[in-house]
């Protein structure tokens, strides 16, 4: 994955300074801060307040003797939307606005970016004729203009028990959006079937389209292989990977809807010898925390966790449930706490919390679990959410953020209560044990533990 950067901005970036916009010294921080969180200066300079952005779109209006244009209540000639493809247009934060004669004139987060507009002439066959607009704008009107035609879908579930996605790849289809509908297909049966994990993985003869159920693989039928590639490139696009590279592995996400409810998908694709094996995990939207633990006695303990610093471990096995209780606790702190910094560390945020400042690590620019835990601290979080810790080190430093205040919440995989305890019995998690403030263990979806601090060290100890 590239690094998210605004040539105009970097460009341009002291000359802020020189317009006694920004200090020189917060040009630097802002620097480093989006080369840690992947995105670029301006949009640094904006999240922390030092900058609106009509300020940034007027200065750079006043530089490059650009006009700006707001979008907000812009209509675009749909007509145009054909000269700029979506995977272009988000690449590139850049939408056609309308054509006269020769010239197509395109609204663009960042018109400096003279190898887009070279892109973008070569594919749409006409002259480039840039305005400036807010990367938020261009990007919302992106997803208003484009969303028919790359989003996955809605799916119903009503009445179709022995639903079969075959029946979808065997139809007389013959539209451009036919492995469209055959993805769609093959996630309504896995909604159906309750399966939250598909596996693709190339074979003799096509795609193999696998469900996990209870850590057993299912095979469910096959793509064919003249019909492999183009599903591949489909699926990448649906979830804004590039569909040009295989070489390395890439994560995204698809968005799609079930009766009307908002679905989030990981996507996960991983080169092997055979081609590449892509893994899709579906996880449900979050709940009300008093809808999933209904005990009175038990969420008066998870109150009394979240009210004071410590570390709130929830446990249980894989596909238990962790993430989805894990959400529904931090929307229900955020509902309490609305002065809280809350913050999470996470590889893919699977749904868009409000009130929270959620993070992906992103390895391919370094940015992971080690050097998010030495740049967090400097954003005064209060609370913590960090996914999947794997190392002796970090566990160390985020249970040290404790006596500092601070409320960690962490998870961690145990098949069951003797399992849990067979882990927690090495050295490693002395003091992670001595910190814990409350467990929650999943045993099955309708049967959750919750333990008091005093019960869970007794346990444990």
């Amino acid at each position: 994955m590239e690094t998210v950067t605004n040539k105009t901005l970097e460009k341009l970036k002291y000359d802020l300074v020189r317009a006694g916009l920004v200090p020189y010294e917060t040009i630097e921080q802002a620097e480093e801060i989006a080369v840690a969180q992947n995105i670029n200066i301006g949009q640094v300079l904006i999240n922390s307040g030092i900058l609106t952005e009509d300020t940034i779109i007027k200065f750079l209006e006043g530089k490059l003797h650009i006009p700006s244009v707001n979008l907000e209540d812009y209509t675009l000639d749909k007509n145009c939307l054909k000269y700029i493809n979506y995977s272009d247009a988000k690449k590139f934060k850049i939408i056609p606005l309308f054509k006269i004669e020769d010239t197509l004139t395109v609204a663009m987060a960042d018109p400096m970016d003279l190898f887009a507009i070279d892109k973008i002439v070569e594919s749409a066959a006409c002259s480039i004729e840039p305005v400036i607009a807010s990367e938020k704008s261009v990007l919302k009107k992106i997803d208003e203009y484009y969303n028919r035609d790359v989003a996955v879908g809605d799916i119903y579930t009503y009445s179709d028990v022995n639903f079969d996605w075959r029946e979808e790849l065997h139809s007389e289809d013959l539209s451009d959006n036919h492995i469209q509908k055959i993805i769609r297909a093959i996630l309504k049966q896995a909604i159906l079937e309750k399966v939250h994990e598909i596996t693709f993985q190339c074979e003799d003869g096509g795609l193999a389209v696998n469900f996990k159920i209870n850590g057993e693989i299912s095979n469910k039928g096959l793509v064919p292989n003249v019909l492999s590639a183009s599903f591949i490139s489909k699926l990448k696009t649906l979830a804004e990977l590039d569909p040009s590279v295989s070489e390395v592995p890439q994560l995204g996400k698809l968005l799609f809807k079930v009766d009307n409810i908002d679905i989030v998908s990981s996507v996960s694709t991983f080169p092997t010898i055979m081609g590449e094996r892509i893994f899709l995990k579906i996880y449900k939207p979050p709940k009300p925390l008093s809808s999933i633990i209904k005990s009175e006695s038990q969420l008066k303990i998870i109150n009394n966790a979240i009210s004071d610093s410590g570390i709130i471990l929830v446990c249980g096995s894989p596909l238990s449930g962790k993430t989805h209780i894990i959400y529904s606790l931090l929307l229900e702190i955020a509902s309490r706490y609305k002065n809280k910094n809350i913050m999470t560390l996470e590889s893919i945020t699977k749904y868009n919390l409000a009130g929270i400042n959620q993070c992906e690590l992103n390895e391919n620019v370094s940015f992971n679990m080690d050097k998010a835990s030495r740049f967090i601290e400097f954003q005064s979080p209060d609370i913590i959410y960090l996914e999947g810790v794997k190392t002796k080190e970090i566990f160390d430093y985020f249970s040290s953020l404790v006596y500092d205040g601070k409320i960690i919440i962490m998870e961690f995989l145990a098949n069951n209560m003797e399992d849990l305890r067979n882990k927690m019995a090495f050295s490693d998690f002395e003091t992670l044990k001595s910190l814990l403030s409350c467990m929650i263990f999943i045993h099955s979806q309708d049967s959750i533990e919750v333990f008091d601090k005093a019960t869970v060290q007794k346990y444990l100890a």
